[in-house]
C-alpha cells in the first residue's frame, strides 16, 4: 500500500506528505526582532502542544546562559518577575492556558514577547504593548515547530542568552534536512524507504520511543506526531532514567505485549548512556518486543536533532495511511475546544 501512489494522495487528501517534506524552508525564514534591553535573570515560555515543540527542541540546542522553565499550564512559576522574560507561544493564538499564564506574567511585571500567527495573542500583544512575533502560516501547529525554534532563538541571540549556536547555525542546517527528506517521499520505495519500513513494523502497536535526555525533545516530537498525525496512543521516555523504573516495567508478561519499542540513538550520547541502550536490550531481551533502533545522522547536535525530528513526521504519517486515517486533521482536540468555550 505505501507504495501506491494513488491510493496514497487519496488518502492524504492535505498532502501531510508534502509538508513533512518541506519544513527544511523554515531553516532558511528570517525573523526581525526588535532589541530588547533589559536584565533577565530566567526565562519561562508558555505554550501547549506543538506550539512549545521549539521551546523544547531548543532546550537541548542551543541551551541558555540563563534558568529556562517550559510552562504548559494556566498557572506560573511563582518567581516571575521583573526580571524574568516570559515569552507566550501559540500558533492560532487563541490558546486559553496561555492567555491565562501571560495575564499572570503581566501582573508580576515580567519582560513579556509573544510569538503567534495571530489571535487573541497578538491582539494582547498590541494592546499591551509587548513585542510581537509574527509566525508564518502553517496547516497545523505541529507543523511550525521549526518557525517555533528559528523564532525563539532569534529572540534570545537579541538578549544574548544563548549558551551556544545562534540563528545562522539554523539556516545552514536547512540543506541538510531538505536532502534528508528526500529519502522519505512517497516515491521512494519502501525497500530504500526507512519511514515506510519502520511505519509497517509498528503499525496496530501503540509505540513506545526512548532517547538520551539530549535527544528527548525528538522521542517527544515522535510520541505527539503518533497522537496527531495516526490517531495513534504512543508513550515516550528517556534514558538514565527508564532503568530506574521503567525497565522494571517490561520484566513480567508475555514478550507478546502491544506495544512497539523505538530507541533513537545518537553519536553524541554519553558513552554511559550508549552503553545503556544496549545492555537494557539485552536483559528485556524475550520480555519485551526487540527495539527498533534508530541510528540519527547528522555531523552536528542540531542536525540529528532535526533529521530525527523530520523522520518521525514521515514514519507517522505512512502509519497513519496504514491506520486508514487522514493524518492531517485534529477533529477531536477542535470537538473539545468548541466544548470549552
Amino acid at each position: 500500500m505505501l507504495d501506491d501512489l494513488k491510493l496514497i494522495h487519496e488518502k492524504d487528501t492535505q498532502d501531510a506528505l508534502g509538508i513533512a517534506e518541506k519544513q527544511w524552508q523554515q531553516l532558511e525564514y528570517g525573523f526581525d526582532i526588535p532589541a530588547i534591553n533589559a536584565k533577565i535573570d530566567n526565562i519561562v515560555f508558555a505554550g501547549m502542544g506543538g506550539s512549545a515543540l521549539g521551546a523544547l527542541l531548543s532546550t537541548t540546542w542551543p541551551g541558555y546562559t540563563v534558568p529556562f522553565e517550559i510552562c504548559r499550564s494556566y498557572n506560573i512559576p511563582a518567581y516571575v518577575s521583573g526580571k524574568t522574560l516570559f515569552i507566550a507561544s501559540s500558533y492560532s493564538g487563541n490558546t486559553e492556558e496561555t492567555i491565562a499564564a501571560l495575564h499572570q506574567a503581566e501582573a508580576n511585571h515580567a519582560v513579556i514577547v509573544v510569538i503567534a500567527g495571530g489571535g487573541k495573542l497578538r491582539d494582547l500583544a498590541e494592546e499591551k504593548g509587548h513585542i510581537f512575533v509574527q509566525l508564518p502560516p502553517a496547516s497545523q501547529p505541529r507543523y511550525a515547530a521549526l518557525y517555533g525554534l528559528k523564532a525563539l532563538v532569534a529572540i534570545l541571540q537579541k538578549c544574548n542568552l544563548l549558551h551556544t549556536g545562534d540563528v545562522a547555525d539554523i539556516s545552514e542546517t536547512a540543506a541538510y534536512i531538505k536532502n534528508a527528506a528526500l529519502n522519505w517521499r512517497a516515491d521512494v520505495p519502501k525497500n530504500k524507504n526507512l519511514a515506510k519500513q519502520i511505519a509497517l513494523d509498528v503499525i496496530g502497536t501503540s509505540p513506545v520511543i526512548y532517547a538520551s535526555n539530549l535527544l528527548y525533545p525528538a522521542a517527544y516530537k515522535w510520541k505527539i506526531s503518533f497522537n496527531e498525525n495516526a490517531k495513534n496512543v504512543a508513550w515516550c521516555n528517556v534514558y538514565p532514567e527508564f532503568n530506574h523504573n521503567e525497565f522494571l516495567g517490561w520484566s513480567s508478561h508475555p514478550i507478546d505485549k502491544p506495544y512497539s519499542v523505538i530507541d533513537l540513538r545518537s553519536s553524541f550520547d554519553h558513552p554511559r548512556i550508549q552503553k545503556r541502550f544496549d545492555l537494557s536490550a539485552k536483559l528485556l531481551s524475550g520480555k519485551r518486543p526487540a527495539p527498533i533502533s534508530v541510528e540519527l545522522q547528522g555531523d552536528t547536535l542540531l542536525e540529528q536533532l532535526l533529521w530525527a525530528m523530520v523522520l518521525g513526521d514521515f514514519v507517522t504519517i505512512y502509519t497513519a495511511l496504514l491506520n486508514g486515517v487522514n493524518p492531517s486533521p485534529v477533529d477531536l482536540v477542535e470537538k473539545l475546544k468548541k466544548e470549552l468555550a
